[in-house]
């Protein structure tokens, strides 16, 4: 287990970099922060010179591979990081300079047990992309197909299950100290990073999320995911089908092609759409560089290393509140709220619809050009505080993909709508999910399940698992020991208190006189 005093230099050595970058400002400043936090923030940035403006964004691409990835996390969390450093980090580029292509080499022969030449003809040693976890490289198989193989950089696990332990260390004790800190649930939110790096590090799960979408998307026209060679696949690397195309973010490549932008924006819209709310599995990594389009017009999305999950019901309550606010039914939007617990009952639902037709009226009838989901998404965020709704971690990295989503339609076509987009659909889908027939027809079902099992099996299983809500059963979280109660059982305190001085005066004078630490 690691020691405090290791999670204490880690976090004043992080505290340093982001010191230097301004990117503790927003931290001190804000009346939320708990006072022991803005006092170690003052440890941290003692004796920094400071940007007038902060970049949150180059701050934790200084520090390393998990700090990009929870970076990009944070991004969705306005509510915890604030507006300012959230619309930073969506500029946060998971990019790093490439492992030498000898290192790659040995790791694909390493993670198959044979020669990399009975697997692939020919490798280009130069990568076509190279980020915090894995690069990608072009490459022809023994039998002549094209494809990208993508690598895990050698060691990254291990650097990453350091960094997480410490950055669960730091939750728990932010956590502990109540109030705000505890509303906001940082201990979940790392527990959520958590698993979706554990997924983004084993490749052959990134390779199954690519099978089952392209699965749920059949039957969808215009949008496809390459297939995956699952012979020349591992939990270290993953091969996949070559995809020659247009990047959707260059524009003017895509119009002197002849594509119809506006359809283009549209569709995409629809096919987040479909996946979210009909399939509730969805491409949650749909930046610029993972949509590609071919001369046909179909969009083709690659990297499947982060996906979002909805259950059904949660899917019906999104639905319903998403045409809620295109209709201006703020009434029901409200209801949905409570219904699904995710604001506390002894609120009143008409003050919470009041608050939701602040948000929800400036938006109606207006291009993205003018006003966006992602304002609204944010304004959302502000209005939790005021009727202690805790956050809710499933739909976190749906609201982040919505934002990625609405910026590359909003490029493809300024004058999009995105209510106009989405209304009908939601519409037809809440018709056919939750409309007479398909009512009758989930009553049926169940209703026949039922009387199949034991009468007394089920009343057992009913009280044992009785309805929680919208907000899924959250993962068992680690046990991690505070350092104050440490205190009680020990005279280690001190020791604790000096390795924190030591090591933050350590940092300084590195940071300081310049040696390397």
């Amino acid at each position: 287990m690691t020691q405090p005093a290791i999670h204490i230099w880690r976090l004043l050595s992080w505290g340093r970099t982001l010191a230097r970058h301004g990117a503790l400002r927003g931290i001190e400043r804000d009346p939320n922060t708990p006072p022991p936090v803005r006092r170690l923030v003052r440890i941290a940035r003692f004796g920094t010179r400071q940007p007038r403006v902060p970049d949150y964004a180059a701050a934790f691409q200084a520090i390393g591979p998990a700090a990009i990835k929870l970076g990009q996390t944070l991004a969705t969390r306005p509510d915890l990081v604030g507006e300012e450093a959230a619309h930073n980090l969506l500029s946060l580029q998971d990019s790093l300079p490439p492992v030498p292509y000898a290192r790659i080499e040995a790791q694909i022969e390493r993670s198959f047990e044979q020669p990399i030449d009975t697997l692939f003809a020919h490798v280009d040693p130069e990568p076509v992309g190279s980020a915090s976890i894995a690069q990608v490289h072009r490459a022809v198989t023994a039998d002549g197909r094209q494809v990208a193989v993508k690598v895990l950089r050698p060691g990254i696990r291990e650097r990453f299950a350091r960094d997480i332990d410490t950055y669960e260390w730091a939750a728990a004790h932010l956590e502990a100290l109540g109030g705000e800190a505890r509303r906001l649930r940082p201990r979940l939110t790392i527990a959520n990073f958590k698993r979706w790096t554990n997924r983004e590090l084993d490749l052959r799960r990134e390779a199954a999320s690519a099978s089952e979408l392209a699965e749920s998307m059949r039957g969808f026209e215009g949008y496809r995911i390459p297939s995956i060679d699952w012979d020349r696949s591992n939990s270290r690397v993953m091969t996949i089908e070559w995809i020659d195309g247009i990047k959707i973010g260059d524009v003017e490549a895509l119009r002197a092609a002849g594509h119809d932008l506006p359809q283009l924006a549209s569709r995409l819209v629809l096919a987040f759409l479909t996946q979210a709310i009909s399939g509730g599995f969805f491409h949650a990594d749909m930046h610029q560089g993972n949509l590609f389009v071919r001369p046909d017009g179909t969009i083709v999305a690659i990297d499947f290393g982060i996906m979002g999950r909805i259950d059904r019901r949660a899917r019906q309550w999104l639905a319903e509140i998403l045409y809620g606010l295109t209709t201006g039914n703020y009434r029901r939007v409200a209801e949905i709220h409570f219904e699904a617990q995710y604001v506390p009952s002894y609120h009143s639902v008409d003050e919470f619809a009041t608050a939701l037709r602040a948000v929800g009226e400036p938006m109606r009838g207006k291009p993205v050009s003018e006003l966006s989901v992602g304002q609204m998404l944010d304004s959302l965020f502000a209005i939790t505080r005021d009727f202690d709704m805790q956050t809710q971690p499933h739909l976190l990295l749906l609201q982040k993909t919505m934002v990625m989503v609405e910026g590359i339609a909003t490029q493809l076509d300024p004058a999009i709508n995105m209510w106009d987009v989405s209304a009908p659909y939601v519409k037809n889908w809440i018709r056919d999910e939750l409309g007479p027939e398909a009512a009758l027809a989930d009553r049926i079902r169940t209703d026949l399940q039922t009387l199949l099992r034991l009468p007394d099996l089920v009343r057992r299983v009913e009280d044992r698992f009785p309805p929680k809500g919208g907000a899924p059963e959250q993962p068992p979280l680690p046990e991690i020991e505070l350092v104050w109660e440490r205190k009680r059982r020990s005279n280690h305190w001190v020791g604790y208190i000096l390795a924190a001085l030591a090591g933050g005066a350590l940092v300084w004078a590195a940071s300081h006189w310049g040696f390397a630490i």
